[in-house]
């Protein structure tokens, strides 16, 4: 009697420790939508692509050294990070974007930081009809919190790029890597 009350213990010492260690008694349980931790350093991240173009805005695309290593054709790897940085444009006195010598909207504060994770098995909660593979969109502050929006207009957006791996800008990107 004394064993099986020192091996429940230990079992339940050992759930407990689980539980510190993750924060739910489910390891490796997927994250949802506006779940992702913010990705530290991504300032180190190769770059994806730069000054891309809105009306409003300039985006710098980034994307971490695990899905860089893609080859043209091919889906991005579990573990890959896409990491967009959405910067207000410059504005004069009369509230007209500044363009740059070369005719682009000139970067003024970084307004939002959005990211898409991938990983095996993150896509199963997705809502009904706006799957994108196993991708996981959070969107954050320039202070790196998480942020409010409405994902489903993300996963809206990614949807019909099925065949680019959900990833907006792939052909350009391969284009500039020259793969």
């Amino acid at each position: 009697m004394r064993q099986t009350k020192l091996s429940l213990l230990v079992l339940l010492m050992a759930t407990f420790g689980m539980i510190l260690q993750t924060g739910t008694a489910q390891s490796g349980s997927a994250p949802k939508d506006g779940e992702l931790s913010f990705p530290g350093g991504y300032d180190t991240f190769p770059t994806f692509l730069k000054a891309v173009q809105k009306p409003k805005h300039v985006r710098e695309l980034l994307v971490n050294p695990t899905g860089a290593k893609t080859k043209k054709g091919e889906a991005f790897p579990n573990g890959s990070i896409l990491v967009m940085e959405i910067y207000n444009a410059k504005k004069d006195a009369d509230g007209k974007v500044v363009k740059r010598p070369d005719g682009k909207n000139a970067k003024d504060n970084l307004a939002k930081v959005y990211v898409m994770q991938k990983d095996a098995g993150w896509g199963n909660s997705s809502p009904e009809g706006l799957q994108n593979g196993d991708w996981v969109y959070t969107a954050f502050s320039p202070d790196g919190k998480p942020i409010k929006v409405d994902y489903t207009k993300c996963r809206g957006c990614h949807l019909p790029l099925k065949g680019n791996d959900f990833v907006h800008r792939y052909d350009e990107y391969f284009e500039k890597r020259g793969h």
